[in-house]
């Protein structure tokens, strides 16, 4: 399997935290979509893809369609895609993605995260050289497919070769250049495949080594900047644990 998914494997139960907080995060993603393409998800790619990543994560149908009405309501706040960048302890470097509908409030809340913790927030795209901007899509695999052919295929749309498949889960997972994203995900869509759920992600390009005791140190970091609810994702380059 690729590095890609070893990598978002061994680090997807500490990154994304317990299932209320996964739930928070997807919420404010459909937020965002429906408040982009309207709530009607057969008229709006981006909230379809979202919505099938719910059904992936096992959030309860009653729970989507409640953050879709709640996206309706004129009270409902406008959130900004943020991220913040820097090192943490050890020399870990360290991204943190965000949706806010504050930003002076969550600046403040991640760098004291990072002060706490002796590390250095740096400024935006100061780390990027360290990590892969992908955006990631997974579907179900149809019978018959020649995996060959589809990358072949597939990378005049902008998706990388490498991919992963999960046969236990029946599905494939493929990485392909952010700006490619709507591309991507109507091709895959026009061809027929089933629950194409999409996300954006950084993957590191050069893992760390810790010992014991940084690994704890850093997840421990990890977790406080994990408490805030504007922090959906929090990504490192230290090497996940065997």
């Amino acid at each position: 399997m690729g590095r890609a998914f070893e990598y978002r494997k061994a680090a997807k139960l500490k990154r994304w935290g317990h299932m209320a907080k996964t739930f928070t995060r997807l919420g404010k993603q459909i937020a965002i979509a429906v408040k982009a393409g309207g709530p009607e998800p057969d008229m709006n790619p981006a909230l379809r893809s979202v919505i099938a990543v719910c059904k992936r994560e096992n959030m309860p149908k009653d729970n989507i369609e409640r953050a879709i009405k709640n996206a309706l309501g004129k009270d409902q706040s406008d959130y900004k895609t943020m991220t913040y960048e820097g090192y943490g302890p050890h020399g870990i470097a360290i991204f943190v993605d965000t949706l806010t509908d504050n930003p002076t409030r969550t600046v403040a809340d991640v760098r004291s995260v990072f002060n706490k913790f002796n590390g250095n927030m740096g400024t935006m795209g100061s780390l990027s050289f360290l990590f892969d901007h992908k955006c990631v899509f997974t579907f179900k695999k149809k019978d018959g497919v020649d995996m060959d052919d589809f990358i072949l295929e597939m990378i005049d749309y902008g998706v990388d070769e490498e991919f992963d498949e999960d046969e236990e889960e029946g599905t494939i997972t493929i990485y392909g250049d952010p700006k490619s994203y709507s591309e991507i995900q109507k091709k895959l869509e026009g061809d027929g495949y089933e629950d194409v759920g999409g996300e954006f992600t950084y993957i590191p390009n050069d893992l760390k080594d810790v010992t014991p005791e940084q690994r704890e140190t850093i997840n421990k970091m990890i977790e406080r900047m994990e408490e805030f609810d504007d922090v959906q994702t929090v990504y490192t380059n230290m090497k996940p644990e065997e």
